[in-house]
Protein backbone atom coordinates (compact mmCIF):
# COMPACT_ATOMS: atom_id res chain seq x y z
CA UNK A 1 0.00 0.00 0.00
CA UNK A 2 1.45 3.36 -0.96
CA UNK A 3 1.20 6.73 0.76
CA UNK A 4 0.64 9.61 -1.69
CA UNK A 5 1.51 13.26 -1.13
CA UNK A 6 0.72 16.19 -3.41
CA UNK A 7 3.18 19.04 -3.90
CA UNK A 8 3.07 22.26 -5.98
CA UNK A 9 5.35 20.61 -8.59
CA UNK A 10 3.43 17.29 -8.78
CA UNK A 11 3.16 14.36 -6.39
CA UNK A 12 4.99 11.38 -4.94
CA UNK A 13 4.12 7.97 -3.57
CA UNK A 14 6.09 6.19 -0.87
CA UNK A 15 6.55 2.65 -2.17
CA UNK A 16 8.60 1.23 0.69
CA UNK A 17 10.38 2.41 3.81
CA UNK A 18 12.42 1.04 6.71
CA UNK A 19 14.92 2.37 9.25
CA UNK A 20 17.69 2.30 6.60
CA UNK A 21 15.92 3.30 3.36
CA UNK A 22 12.90 4.90 1.69
CA UNK A 23 11.72 4.40 -1.91
CA UNK A 24 9.45 6.94 -3.65
CA UNK A 25 7.89 7.19 -7.10
CA UNK A 26 7.94 10.90 -8.00
CA UNK A 27 5.78 12.55 -10.68
CA UNK A 28 6.83 16.04 -11.85
CA UNK A 29 4.38 18.15 -13.87
CA UNK A 30 5.53 19.60 -17.23
CA UNK A 31 7.37 22.89 -16.66
CA UNK A 32 7.80 22.29 -12.91
CA UNK A 33 10.86 21.56 -10.79
CA UNK A 34 11.64 20.67 -7.21
CA UNK A 35 13.57 23.06 -4.97
CA UNK A 36 17.37 23.34 -5.15
CA UNK A 37 18.20 21.57 -1.89
CA UNK A 38 20.49 19.34 0.13
CA UNK A 39 20.19 16.78 2.93
CA UNK A 40 22.47 16.14 5.90
CA UNK A 41 21.30 12.61 6.74
CA UNK A 42 20.53 10.88 3.45
CA UNK A 43 21.84 10.17 -0.04
CA UNK A 44 19.56 9.65 -3.04
CA UNK A 45 19.67 7.52 -6.19
CA UNK A 46 17.28 8.47 -9.00
CA UNK A 47 16.16 6.17 -11.83
CA UNK A 48 14.39 8.01 -14.65
CA UNK A 49 11.29 6.02 -15.72
CA UNK A 50 9.71 8.33 -18.32
CA UNK A 51 10.03 11.88 -19.58
CA UNK A 52 13.18 14.00 -19.72
CA UNK A 53 14.80 15.18 -16.50
CA UNK A 54 16.82 18.36 -16.18
CA UNK A 55 19.17 17.78 -13.25
CA UNK A 56 21.36 20.24 -11.33
CA UNK A 57 24.09 18.80 -9.08
CA UNK A 58 26.31 21.32 -7.24
CA UNK A 59 25.73 23.94 -9.93
CA UNK A 60 26.25 21.67 -12.97
CA UNK A 61 23.19 21.13 -15.22
CA UNK A 62 22.60 18.08 -17.41
CA UNK A 63 19.77 16.07 -18.96
CA UNK A 64 18.76 12.48 -18.19
CA UNK A 65 16.53 10.19 -20.26
CA UNK A 66 14.49 7.09 -19.31
CA UNK A 67 16.74 4.28 -18.06
CA UNK A 68 19.45 6.68 -16.86
CA UNK A 69 20.36 7.33 -13.22
CA UNK A 70 21.64 10.08 -10.95
CA UNK A 71 23.49 9.68 -7.64
CA UNK A 72 23.15 12.46 -5.05
CA UNK A 73 25.63 12.30 -2.15
CA UNK A 74 24.82 13.44 1.40
CA UNK A 75 25.22 17.22 1.52
CA UNK A 76 25.28 17.65 -2.27
CA UNK A 77 23.10 20.44 -3.70
CA UNK A 78 20.56 19.01 -6.14
CA UNK A 79 17.43 19.74 -8.14
CA UNK A 80 15.39 17.88 -10.73
CA UNK A 81 12.93 19.46 -13.12
CA UNK A 82 10.71 18.69 -16.07
CA UNK A 83 11.26 20.93 -19.11
CA UNK A 84 9.33 18.52 -21.34
CA UNK A 85 5.67 18.43 -22.32
CA UNK A 86 4.84 15.08 -20.60
CA UNK A 87 4.94 14.14 -16.94
CA UNK A 88 8.41 13.19 -15.65
CA UNK A 89 8.41 10.01 -13.55
CA UNK A 90 11.40 8.79 -11.55
CA UNK A 91 12.12 6.40 -8.70
CA UNK A 92 14.04 7.86 -5.76
CA UNK A 93 15.90 5.52 -3.42
CA UNK A 94 17.00 7.20 -0.21
CA UNK A 95 19.68 5.68 2.03
CA UNK A 96 21.06 7.04 5.27
CA UNK A 97 20.06 7.53 8.89
CA UNK A 98 16.95 9.76 8.65
CA UNK A 99 14.31 10.29 5.94
CA UNK A 100 12.00 12.97 7.33
CA UNK A 101 10.87 15.90 5.16
CA UNK A 102 12.52 18.24 7.71
CA UNK A 103 15.97 17.10 6.46
CA UNK A 104 15.50 19.39 3.45
CA UNK A 105 17.60 22.56 3.34
CA UNK A 106 16.11 24.60 0.49
CA UNK A 107 18.55 26.97 -1.24
CA UNK A 108 16.13 28.10 -3.96
CA UNK A 109 12.44 27.29 -4.39
CA UNK A 110 9.95 28.29 -7.11
CA UNK A 111 7.11 28.04 -4.58
CA UNK A 112 8.62 30.18 -1.76
CA UNK A 113 8.60 27.33 0.77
Amino acid sequence: MSDESRRPWGRYEILQESSVHKIKCIYVNPGARLSYQRHQKRAEHWFIVSGTATVVLDGKTFTKQPGETVDVAIGELHRIGNTGEKELIFIEIQTGTYFGEDDIERIEDDFAR
